[in-house]
């Protein structure tokens, strides 16, 4: 066990976590040269494409340090996005150390505190490392100083390196062995392991990456997972190189994989205890949570003929990613579909792309919202995540809203236009504090509706892309929370209804009753598109009917003549109304999403 390392690299989004991975692999020589491509850890598309981790990662490296002795290093890769937290802080439960990677350009961000505050959490060594020595805009100095006081690390320890150019990769492997301790644990005591991913298998079902603590497993052994209470029969176990590599046994200190024949990856709980059936761990190991959605928005089909393949599309991709919750849904205006929750933004539209890329599917999503609670006079408090079921006005005593603790880091002279753009956010108890010389960091405690559309796009926009974000999710307070409705031809459209602050809703209801008046087609009669809360119309566009001259070809004879055309023409378009149904095309349920998110 003295010769077994295990480790993590936290960083900031885009700080070269996955590039500083690359090349420890290829240092130790794990991947020969012809097979190696960037991002060799990352597997899907999307996470190349976009630069990210979503899915996290573990490999075992070999490597022979200076003192002649043969170490086993695991390196457990973690998503760097704030959607993914409990997933990082259930990998980092399974590390003894951790690289702090800082970006010598950018400096300390917003999600460096927060994942700094994690590591601390679990008592692990952390080791500073700044990485991109080589820009041309790299500040060494500045940046060791803001490590210093940002973070309280002794700057005089971190490493320098440039993962993209190779330098100080030997050094980085030397502190790994050097300074994180080995694991501690005992193989006589009874199985103890820790799940901290999961990835699905065709063939095999389920794989259960997991971090053995206490005792050892092998293939023949009975497990059973803590928390849903199920024994499976394990089939094999093995260690992570690029590909899976089987083993006799699993046994305390080491990072391996699973595989017993489960079903799906839901079955499997991040966190979970895995023990043995008949020597059981005396309790499960501390810090799991189940994971909740935050953010809900329901999905349909562009056409109704492909509900089904919707359905099974679904299905295939909840084997993946056991986050993703959903329930049938269905609107009058988009048929049947699917009410999902999503652990945030980010996750939304992962899920969204991968639909769309992996299965072949066409969606339409509608304004993502999050879960309201509304206390009602009769005492009962009823939880509200589909402005479909939000309750009657009347019944209701009190609304309540979840509330997040924002975190935001940037140079000072972006201070004024972010504070305006969270105070149009409803942020509340603002504190400013300066780090170091030009950069500030802000926090407000603001409502997560607000946040969760376009908030961080817009922040990158108005700091130009300096200021980074990060926040944790806080309690419910009360708050004036209205249904708005849009109506079209005095039909509400229940795709496009959403649950908003009483204060926002004339904002909205403008903003989406401009967009609809652009992207539905013309009548034979007048449209009234609406924005309505309650009983009160707070916003009106009207789409005017087209003209025919009825009275071109009445040529002279009497006024009356004329008058008598028109008001027929008048109780024509009448009647086409009252019978007139007016199509709302896809393009529009879309381009209101998009009115959203500007």
């Amino acid at each position: 066990m003295s010769q077994i390392r295990n480790f993590s690299i936290i960083a900031h989004i885009d700080h070269g976590k996955s590039t500083l991975a690359d090349r420890l692999i290829q240092y130790t020589g794990m991947v020969e040269e012809r097979q190696f491509r960037d991002q060799i850890l990352d597997t899907m598309d999307l996470e190349r494409e976009r630069g990210i981790t979503i899915k996290s990662n573990t490999i075992t490296l070999p490597y022979l340090a200076q003192d002649g002795q043969e170490y086993e290093l695991n390196l457990i890769d973690t998503p760097g996005h704030v959607d993914f937290t409990y997933e990082v802080s259930r990998a980092l439960a399974s590390c003894e150390g951790v690289l702090l990677l800082v970006d010598a350009s950018q400096g300390v961000e917003a999600q460096t505190l927060a994942n700094l505050y994690l590591a601390m959490e679990h008592n692990l060594t952390i080791i500073p490392v700044i990485n991109k020595i080589d820009l041309p805009q790299a500040d060494v100095e500045g940046v060791k100083e803001q490590i210093d006081h940002d973070l309280g690390l002794n700057a005089r320890e971190a490493i320098l390196c440039s993962a993209k150019e190779g330098i100080g990769i030997d050094a980085v492997l030397e502190a790994i062995v050097a300074k994180i301790p080995p694991p501690r644990g005992s193989v006589d005591k009874p199985l103890s392991a820790l799940i901290f991913d999961a990835t699905y298998d065709s063939f095999r079902g389920a794989v259960i990456s997991c971090r053995v603590f206490d005792g050892a497993v092998q293939p023949g052994d009975i497990i059973r997972l803590m928390y849903n209470n199920a024994a499976y029969k394990v089939e094999e176990v093995g260690i992570f190189w690029l590909n899976r590599q089987p083993q006799k046994v699993l046994s305390a200190g080491m990072v391996g994989y699973i595989i017993a024949g489960i079903k799906t990856v839901s079955d499997t709980r991040i966190g979970d205890t895995i023990t043995l059936e008949d020597r059981p761990a005396p309790q499960p190991l501390p810090g799991f949570k189940e994971v909740k959605p935050v953010v809900f928005a329901s999905i349909y089909p562009v056409s109704a003929d492909d509900y089904q393949t919707l359905v099974e599309a679904l299905e295939k991709y909840k084997l993946n990613d056991a986050a993703l919750t959903y329930q049938k849904d269905s609107s009058a205006a988009l048929g049947q579909g699917f009410r999902c929750g999503f652990l945030g933004l980010l996750h939304l539209e992962i899920v969204q792309e991968r639909l769309e890329r992996e299965f072949g599917q066409s969606l339409i999503m509608t304004v993502p919202g999050v879960r309201y609670e509304f206390v009602l006079k009769n005492g009962q408090t009823l939880t509200v995540d589909n402005p479909q079921h939000y309750p009657d006005p009347i019944h209701i005593q009190t609304g309540r809203e979840p509330f997040i603790k924002a975190a935001i880091l940037l140079p000072e002279r972006y201070l004024g236009a972010v504070l305006k753009l969270c105070l149009e956010r409803r942020g509340v108890n603002s504190h400013i504090s300066y780090p170091t010389a030009g950069r500030v960091e802000v926090t407000f405690e603001m409502p997560l509706a607000e946040v969760i559309i376009d908030f961080y796009d817009r922040l990158k926009t108005i700091t130009q892309g300096y200021g980074s974000f990060d926040y944790d999710l806080l309690d419910y307070r009360d708050s004036h929370l209205v249904k708005l409705d849009i109506m079209v031809n005095g039909e509400k459209v229940d795709a496009l209804s959403m649950i908003v602050h009483q204060d926002r809703a004339r904002q909205w209801a403008v903003r989406v009753c401009e967009r609809l008046k652009n992207e539905i087609p013309r009548q034979q009669f007048k449209i009234a598109i609406q924005g309505a809360v309650g009983g009160q119309i707070i916003s009106r566009e009207t789409i005017s009917a087209f003209r025919k001259d009825v009275t071109a070809k009445c040529y002279g004879g009497d006024i009356t003549r004329k008058r008598k055309l028109l008001e027929k023409q008048r109780a024509g378009k009448k009647r086409m109304k009252m019978v007139g149904a007016v199509m709302i095309p896809q393009a529009a349920f879309v381009a209101v999403l998009k009115t959203v998110k500007e």
